[in-house]
């Protein structure tokens, strides 16, 4: 029985799809598996029996990937799991902007004692006039999962639509509209859309990447969408802005200190993924991300290791390896094996930075002494048979 902890309430319809052999458990001391949302995971020290996380979401800003890649711990998302439940509330955040209709509710509230407010109404409207979106240039900054949803949408809805990602793949690629015009720099698509909508994952690398550079060279009066992560965004920098007038609108899901006291500045306490229908979409995901890591050995959507998927071991043995990525891993490992008479049926080896994964089925079993010989082979971090041993 594999014992699964839950470090925020996960979505009961991802829970109950565990197979017979999980059961949830309340003491992370007995936990081989953990189901995370927005719980701090950083300073957090896990039992050697926790294989591994899946993060229920896509971003994982609250997991120290690096600690536990060194610890042997495999770390999943659900990438594109809550990406339509973005994607409306991006559309819906464009075009209240586009037609001021959050100031023009407060008007509303403001007034609604006036017993003449079906007729005042028709003068205080035009303070509120907006625009429409149709034939409005949209730059779309980042074009994974979501930004790919909100680049075809608002191609849909009659938008010319830019995107900016230098890290494309062939298949995001694929998930696009034909009619999504490519721009080869940031600066290009700041200077020549209406519209700005943020749609990349926070790393080390990238924070405050719309910057005052960045900023400055937007149109005047362009409406800027902040639905990755606020950190993304020099928000000083944007402040000054909002205040000047160049940026019209910033519509930011994450609330803090600075944006919650910008002008013309909306923000939503992270809505995002706050649907019934994107949390039991990740919740699923994430759990058949753990169970196949755990049944199977296979790696699917993982932040901290390699890919890997060999499907269901149909040999003896199936045995997983996670170590550093150095010359003759694979050769010390196949060597001891060999030196044991044990044949290998089927192998996969992929490597990701300094770490990688190992997966091999076997025509016999492995007894203890030789998982002793691999666990001490300089560089392996973890060694542990996937398939139930007699």
């Amino acid at each position: 029985m594999y014992r699964i902890k839950c470090l925020n309430a996960i979505s009961k319809v991802g829970t109950d799809s565990f197979l017979e052999n999980y059961a949830l458990t309340d003491d992370l001391g007995e936990a081989d598996g953990i189901l995370v949302r927005s719980a701090d995971m950083k300073e957090m020290e896990l039992p050697e029996s926790v294989l591994a996380v899946a993060r229920a979401g896509a971003g994982v800003n609250n997991i120290p990937l690096e600690k536990f890649a060194s610890k042997g711990i495999v770390v999943f998302n659900t990438p594109g799991a809550n990406a339509n439940s973005v994607k409306e509330l991006v559309l819906c955040a464009m075009i209240a902007a586009s037609r001021n209709m959050i100031a023009g509710a407060q008007w509303v509230r403001d007034n609604a004692d006036d017993a003449a407010i079906a007729k005042d109404q028709e003068k205080a409207k035009k303070q509120f006039v907006g625009c429409e979106i149709k034939g409005k240039k949209l730059g779309v900054i980042g074009l994974g999962a979501v930004g790919a949803e909100v680049a075809n949408a608002a191609n849909e809805l009659g938008m010319t639509v830019y995107g900016y990602d230098p890290y494309l793949s062939v298949n995001g690629a694929w998930r696009l509209s034909r009619e999504i015009r490519h721009s080869t720099s940031l600066k290009e698509l700041c200077s020549t859309c209406d519209y700005i909508s943020l749609h990349v994952p926070l790393t080390d690398n990238n924070h405050g990447m719309i910057g005052k550079e960045e900023i400055d060279s937007m149109k005047e009066g362009v409406i800027f969408l902040n639905f990755a992560r606020d950190q993304l965004v020099d928000e000083e920098a944007m402040a000054a802005a909002l205040e000047s007038g160049r940026v019209r609108a910033y519509l930011s899901d994450f609330a803090n200190p600075v944006s919650t006291h910008m002008k013309n500045a909306t923000v939503t306490p992270h809505l995002g993924a706050s649907t019934e229908e994107a949390e039991e979409n990740c919740a699923v995901m994430a759990v058949k991300e753990i169970m196949d890591y755990i049944d199977n050995g296979n790696i699917r959507n993982s932040v901290n290791y390699p890919a890997c998927d060999m499907g269901t071991c149909r040999s003896v043995e199936r045995i997983a390896l996670l170590h550093k990525n150095v010359p003759n891993m694979i050769g010390q490992i196949t060597g001891l094996l060999a030196a044991r008479n044990i044949n290998i049926a089927n192998m996969m080896n992929v490597s990701r930075g300094e770490y990688a994964y190992t997966l091999l089925d076997l025509e016999s079993h492995v007894d203890e002494k030789a998982f002793t010989a691999l666990r001490m082979i300089e560089g392996m971090i973890r060694v542990r048979a996937v398939t139930e041993r007699s």
